[in-house]
């Protein structure tokens, strides 16, 4: 009697694994299109915008506005040297666009205060209708070819930041991965509005409240060819 039933139990228990395999894979399927076109709930988080710099080429700024964009931080300028050469199309295009613009500077722990605020502010005007400048911080001094001390990186640190509040007439905003928030600590140091990032789930690793959550690093959509930052104010 057993053994005339074991190979209909086999056959039942092949069944179930293999739903569950499929069960997986539409799950793997659905989840990998969901995080490519996540954006936070509007009734949630009313103001949203966009990220984006000359890697995007050209962006839709009205087809951002039409999905929900109310603001975009656009790239500017990178350490001592690097310009973004979309900066200032962007920037025309997204004030006709009817969209809040703000510049993003980039930051080079290997690098000195006085050539990085230079290099920003040559990229971004003084202009009272721009939102507060963001600085990126995403790399970290480790790898520089002259070992630089964290108390070293914190004085130059410090100095950028006041360079560019004098400039720009506003508070800066700290836009601090995790990779370099837990290596530093700084959002624990600075008292500035911090800008976190993590794909689809609130990020908690600053151990205080955000303003800005990039909430999806890789939006795809009409905006652009190439995915762009999603971005969600703090309601």
């Amino acid at each position: 009697m057993d053994r005339k039933r074991k190979p209909l139990q086999h056959r039942w228990w092949v069944r179930l694994l293999a739903l569950g395999l499929l069960g997986l894979a539409g799950f793997a399927i659905w989840y990998w299109w969901d995080i490519q076109h996540f954006a936070p709930d509007e009734a949630a988080f009313s103001e949203q915008g966009i990220s984006v710099g000359e890697r995007h080429g050209h962006v839709g700024f009205d087809t951002a506005r039409a999905l929900g964009a109310s603001f975009a931080y656009l790239e500017a300028s990178a350490g001592t040297s690097q310009r973004d050469a979309q900066f200032a199309a962007n920037l025309a295009s997204a004030r006709r666009a009817g969209l809040l613009s703000g510049g993003v500077h980039r930051f080079d722990p290997c690098s000195g205060a006085d050539g990085q605020s230079a290099n920003f502010v040559t990229m971004v005007p003084r202009d009272p209708d721009l939102l507060p400048p963001a600085i990126a911080f995403e790399w970290v001094a480790d790898d520089c070819e002259t070992p630089v001390s964290d108390a070293a990186l914190e004085s130059e640190l410090l100095t950028f930041i006041n360079q560019v509040e004098m400039h720009s007439g506003k508070p800066v905003i700290l836009r601090i991965s995790e990779e370099f928030e837990a290596r530093y600590g700084l959002a624990g140091r600075i008292e500035r509005d911090l800008w976190l990032v993590r794909d689809r789930f609130q990020p908690r690793y600053a151990g205080r409240p955000w303003l800005l959550w990039t909430a999806n690093t890789a939006r795809r959509s009409e905006i652009s060819d190439v995915p762009v930052e999603w971005v969600v104010v703090q309601p």
